[in-house]
């Protein structure tokens, strides 16, 4: 397992050993001693099936952060992670990876962080292993479209939630609506 710090502190890529021949392809997608670089223990397994041109994000929890280590199953996506940590040296920056099923990668987006993903081909089976538990009204996001982010999705048009379409600016957003460095 190969592991890459981004340009984010605490946001890494892993690129997992792919085993391939004329049969297909195994990986090993979780093995606990190769994730020791993350934060707290993952307790929730989350998988989502999205077609192209869909966005999702960006989202976040705020009295239950998660961690998120997410991987594409089958397809291909353009992957953000925001740092909305109030205080951060890094707040309002962004860093975003290509996932998909060939190379296997693997992005663990931190807590504090927003994060989204827009489908880039026909479609995507997206899967994310959380470090707290989905929390229904604990629920925030950051506009996909925030114009001081300046994010490129890959996608003229992207399809969106109505629920993604009405979240706020980050420049925007209610202070006590945004984590804080601990």
């Amino acid at each position: 397992m190969e592991i890459e710090e981004l340009s984010l502190p605490g946001l890494l890529l892993f690129k997992p050993r792919v085993h391939g021949d004329a049969r297909g392809f195994f990986l090993e997608t979780w093995r606990e001693r190769d994730y020791r670089h993350l934060t707290g223990r993952l307790v929730q397994d989350n998988q989502s099936r999205s077609g192209y041109g869909v966005l999702r994000g960006l989202h976040y929890q705020l009295a239950n952060p998660q961690g998120k280590l997410v991987r594409v199953a089958r397809g291909r996506v353009y992957d953000v992670a925001v740092d909305i940590r109030r205080g951060s040296p890094t707040f309002g920056r962004w860093a975003g990876v290509t996932l998909d099923d060939e190379q296997h990668h693997q992005l663990w987006v931190p807590p504090g962080f927003a994060h989204g993903f827009c489908v880039l081909s026909e479609s995507a089976d997206f899967c994310y292993r959380c470090s707290d538990y989905y929390a229904p009204g604990d629920e925030y996001g950051i506009a996909w479209d925030d114009p001081g982010l300046d994010i490129d999705w890959g996608v003229p048009s992207p399809t969106v939630s109505g629920r993604d379409r009405d979240w706020p600016a980050l420049a925007d957003a209610d202070p006590a609506s945004l984590p804080s460095v601990e």
